[in-house]
């Protein structure tokens, strides 16, 4: 009997299988929008709003890698950014549908697996992920990054905000061999600044530096535990 041959995409989807929360988790999730969420805030993040004011962020196109409820795409095309912004969750593209309504704003909310996308090179001036990054298993980084690094123009940034490793609001200490012996993230992976310099080298560092804490409700969001990361695609590794 001849034994199946699995592709390296075949692998993929099996590990997958193992650790990834199913839809209907973030459906869940989502649907339930007075539970006290703190990123459930219409506020966009410090970090985000610090790079329009410093002119390092302008407008442009925009693609948002888990949106969320929507905040910081909707605070993109304020600023005049042609934004699109996916999530796994129908009801969490539902509910940023909402609100992009309500305050009379144009985002192109896609409902999909990030590494579905059917992405056109060099397509985005900036690629921004706020709470995804820390859910994506370890055998999912690399393609992430080629997500990234397809979707960016040859000096586009791209910014990420995630939990810090040990922090109390999440961001669990596994080292990879953990996550795959507990098959499980633990509610979110915790990342350190070399740990994102190691997973993002393919990228110019512009900085990393832990969020600033902002006393809630606010106009910007900014909590404690969580580190934020900008890097900018090198004209000398495009591919």
């Amino acid at each position: 009997m001849n034994e199946a041959i699995y592709s390296y995409d075949d692998v993929l989807k099996m590990l997958d299988s193992l650790l990834r929360e199913p839809t209907e988790f973030w459906d869940d999730f989502y649907s339930k929008r007075n539970k006290g969420v703190p990123f459930f805030t219409e506020s966009p993040d410090e970090n985000l709003v610090d790079y329009f004011e410093k002119a390092i962020f302008n407008p442009g196109k925009v693609l948002e890698l888990g949106c969320g409820p929507g905040r910081n795409a909707i605070y993109f095309a304020k600023n005049g950014c042609e934004v699109d912004a996916v999530d796994l969750s129908a009801e969490s593209i539902k509910w940023a549908g909402e609100r992009a309504k309500k305050q009379n704003v144009k985002v192109n909310f896609i409902q999909q697996n990030l590494f579905d996308l059917h992405i056109e090179d060099g397509a985005y001036d900036m690629v921004y992920d706020s709470g995804c990054f820390h859910h994506i298993a370890p055998h999912r980084r690399m393609s992430y990054v080629d997500v990234v690094k397809s979707a960016l123009k040859p000096n586009g940034l791209f910014a990420v905000t995630c939990f810090v490793a040990g922090g109390k609001l999440g961001g669990a200490e596994l080292s990879d061999w953990e996550v795959y012996r507990k098959l499980s993230l633990n509610g979110g992976l915790g990342y350190t600044d070399e740990k994102l310099r190691q997973v993002f080298s393919a990228f110019d560092e512009v900085e990393i530096r832990k969020m600033k804490v902002i006393e809630q409700p606010n106009h910007q969001f900014g909590i404690p535990d969580f580190i934020v990361a900008l890097f900018r695609k090198n004209k000398a590794n495009l591919n």
